[in-house]
C-alpha cells in the first residue's frame, strides 16, 4: 500500500526535521516547507494527499497561506498548526477551510496529535470522494435511465402513430357504423400517443404537464370535430398541472370522450361551442369539466352510439379512483371529474 504524502509548512527548522521523523515513523511520506509562499508552490506542483500549516510564520501567516492553498484547483485537507490556545485562531482557520486543527506542544504528543489528525482528515476526505462518486454514478445511471425512458416513449408515440394510421386507413374503406366506430379508436388511440409525445420532448418522463398535453389534444379533436357543415368551438381553460404518466393517460381518454360526445350529440343541427377546465381544488385535487350548451340529455337514457365511450369513460375514471358526474339542471351539459394529482 503506498504511503500517504504529507505536506508539513512550518518556519521553525528544527521542527520540520522532528516532524519529518516524527510523521514517516507514522507511515506517511514528508515534504517539508520553511514559508508559506514555499509551501503553497510544492503543493502547487505536487499532489499531496494532506498538508499541516503553522499560524506564526513571517510574510505569510498560517490563514494567509491556508486561504491560497484553498484558491488553487485542487486542495488535500489541510490540518492547521497553532502554539496559541486562543480558541478563536483554530475557528478562523476551520471557517477558512481547514478540515481540522492541533495545538503545538513540546515532545512526542504534539506528533501522536498530528498523526491522529491526519489519519481522521484522510479517513474524512476519502469518504467523501465514495460519496462523489457515488453521486457522479448515480446521476450517470439516471441520465442513461431518463434517455433510455425518453427513447421507449418516443417508440411508443411511434407505434401508436402508426397504429392509428392503419385504423384510418381501415375505416377509409369502411361504411356507416364501422367507420364511426374505428374513427373513435384512432381519436383514442391519437389521445394516449399525444402523452408519450409530451414524455419524449419533455425534461421530465414520470410526470405530464396537462395544460400543454390537453391543448395539444383539443386542438387535434378541434380538427376533427369542426367542419363546415358541422362548426364547433373548442375552448381551453387550463391550469399548469402535472399529472404521473398513467393518470395523463386516464384523463387525456376521458376528455377525448366527453368532447367527441358533445361534438356529436349537443348541437345536431346549429354550430356550438365545448368547454374544457382543467383547475386545482384544494393541495393536491383537481377538478375536470367539459360543458355545452346544446340541447342536454336525459340522465338514465341509453348511449346514442355503441356505449363503448360511457363505458371508458366509467373505466378510466375509476382509474383515477373517482366517477364523472352530469349537471344537467343547466342549459346543454356539464361534465365534472374531481381527484387528486
Amino acid at each position: 500500500m503506498n504511503q500517504p504524502a504529507a505536506l508539513y509548512i512550518d518556519d521553525d527548522e528544527g521542527l520540520r526535521r522532528l516532524a519529518a521523523k516524527a510523521l514517516k515513523r507514522r507511515g506517511y511520506t514528508v515534504t517539508v516547507a520553511g514559508s508559506g509562499a514555499e509551501g503553497v508552490a510544492l503543493a502547487r506542483a505536487t499532489a499531496f494527499d494532506v498538508i499541516a500549516v503553522d499560524h506564526y510564520m513571517p510574510e505569510l501567516n498560517g490563514l494567509e497561506t491556508l486561504a491560497l492553498l484553498r484558491a488553487l484547483p485542487v486542495t488535500p485537507p489541510v490540518v492547521y498548526v497553532t502554539g496559541s490556545e486562543e480558541g478563536s485562531i483554530a475557528v478562523a482557520a476551520l471557517k477558512a477551510g481547514a478540515s481540522d486543527y492541533v495545538i503545538k506542544t513540546i515532545g512526542d504528543d504534539f506528533f501522536d496529535l498530528l498523526g491522529s489528525a491526519f489519519q481522521q482528515v484522510l479517513a474524512r476526505a476519502m469518504l467523501e470522494q465514495a460519496k462523489m462518486a457515488a453521486e457522479s454514478a448515480l446521476r450517470a445511471t439516471n441520465a442513461r435511465l431518463e434517455a433510455l425512458l425518453s427513447e421507449v416513449n418516443h417508440r411508443v408515440a411511434n407505434s401508436l402513430q402508426m397504429v392509428s394510421a392503419m385504423v384510418g386507413m381501415q375505416a377509409g374503406v369502411s361504411n356507416g357504423e364501422t367507420r364511426e366506430a374505428l374513427a373513435d379508436t384512432q381519436r383514442r388511440i391519437a389521445a394516449i400517443a399525444q402523452v408519450h409525445r409530451r414524455l419524449y420532448t419533455s425534461n421530465d418522463v414520470e410526470s405530464v404537464d396537462m395544460r400543454e398535453y390537453l391543448a395539444a389534444l383539443v386542438a387535434e379533436l378541434s380538427e376533427t370535430w369542426s367542419t363546415p357543415d358541422a362548426p364547433r368551438t373548442l375552448s381551453l381553460d387550463a391550469e399548469p398541472i402535472r399529472l404521473p404518466t398513467d393518470r395523463a393517460v386516464s384523463l387525456g381518454v376521458i376528455v377525448t370522450e366527453l368532447v367527441s360526445n358533445a361534438c356529436k350529440y349537443a348541437y345536431p343541427a346549429r354550430a356550438g361551442e365545448v368547454r374544457v377546465a382543467l383547475t386545482s381544488e384544494g393541495e393536491g385535487h383537481f377538478l375536470l369539466a367539459v360543458e355545452d350548451d346544446g340541447i342536454g340529455m336525459e340522465i338514465g337514457a341509453k348511449p346514442r352510439g355503441t356505449g363503448l365511450g360511457t363505458k371508458l369513460i366509467r373505466a378510466m375514471a375509476q382509474s383515477l379512483h373517482s366517477i364523472v358526474e352530469y349537471d344537467t339542471d343547466r342549459a346543454g351539459v356539464r361534465a365534472v371529474l374531481r381527484a387528486a394529482v
